[in-house]
């Protein structure tokens, strides 16, 4: 038998751990790639949570079989990306500030009578922030007598949209944000689901738009909702994104961030509204 030199180079098989990290990496990687968003390394936990459905979907036993996969096939790679979005949302979430949206539209309807508002949700997930909208609206009565404001719904995520056009809800998700009163007044029970109001459903168009790339919406808007999707985004890209909000919101008209994102050292297209608390206007008119 012939011993091995004392120098001979014997490669290190990559731990179960370190095999691990790197598909991580890839799967991150292709969230980025697809939607812009990135997962901190200190939110690397939720990974293994969000994709646990996706490997017993396709059974897939391991992280690693999975990223193999994701890379070959772009289906696959979408399904990712959708399952490591985070979709966290509920009705009337911050009621507040969206008092003050329908506040801001009432002000808008009297000072431009023959205009219908038009409202952007973007990334707005299951949708419940454009049904709590339409709620809204519909409760104040603003536009019965001509047209209620149209709103214009997007998400990334094309599976998010299916659920959201379809206005079915869980009963945890129902109760998270609407009292019974509304309840009853805009949703119906089937089995152990809550379903929308078919006619408040009519009131909004979901549409499938990747902020940064895809484009825009045609025509200008009154309120740009756009809550908790930047801060997934880096500077670069969130500079982008205020910018291309800049480019279709009217002059007059407000932008809504989330409770811990602000204009303020992010762009010069917006600054803080004199007249609504915590929401943004445009630092210029558009022309």
């Amino acid at each position: 038998m012939i011993e091995p030199r004392a120098d001979t180079f014997v490669p290190r098989q990559p731990s179960p751990r370190a095999s691990a990290k790197g598909a991580m990496g890839i799967l991150t990687a292709i969230l980025e790639s697809r939607t812009g968003q990135q997962l901190a390394a200190n939110r690397e936990w939720r990974l293994e949570t969000a994709l646990k459905p996706l490997l017993r979907d396709l059974k897939f036993d391991t992280i690693e079989a999975l990223a193999s996969a994701a890379l070959r096939s772009p289906d696959i790679g979408d399904q990712v990306a959708d399952a490591l979005l985070n979709q966290e949302s509920s009705f009337f979430r911050d009621a507040a500030v969206l008092d003050m949206v329908a506040d801001a539209v009432e002000a808008m309807r009297t000072d431009h009578p023959h205009r219908r508002p038009r409202i952007w949700s973007a990334g707005c997930s299951f949708g419940q922030e454009p049904l709590s909208l339409a709620m809204l609206f519909g409760e104040r009565e603003i536009g019965r007598d001509t047209q209620p404001p149209e709103i214009v719904a997007t998400d990334v995520s094309e599976i998010a949209l299916t659920r959201a056009r379809s206005g079915r809800y869980s009963q945890f998700e129902i109760q998270r944000g609407l009292p019974v009163r509304r309840m009853v007044r805009w949703f119906e029970t089937e089995g152990n689901e809550w379903v929308a109001n078919p006619e408040l459903v009519r009131r909004i168009a979901f549409r499938r738009m990747n902020l940064i790339s895809d484009p825009l919406p045609i025509g200008r808007f009154d309120v740009i909702l756009c809550r908790n999707v930047l801060l997934y985004l880096n500077a670069e890209l969130r500079l982008k994104v205020f910018e291309r909000f800049a480019t279709v919101i009217r002059p007059g008209g407000v932008l809504v961030l989330g409770a811990g994102e602000t204009v303020i050292g992010q762009t010069d297209a917006f600054r803080p509204s004199p007249r609504y608390r915590g929401l943004y206007e445009p630092a210029h008119g558009v022309p």
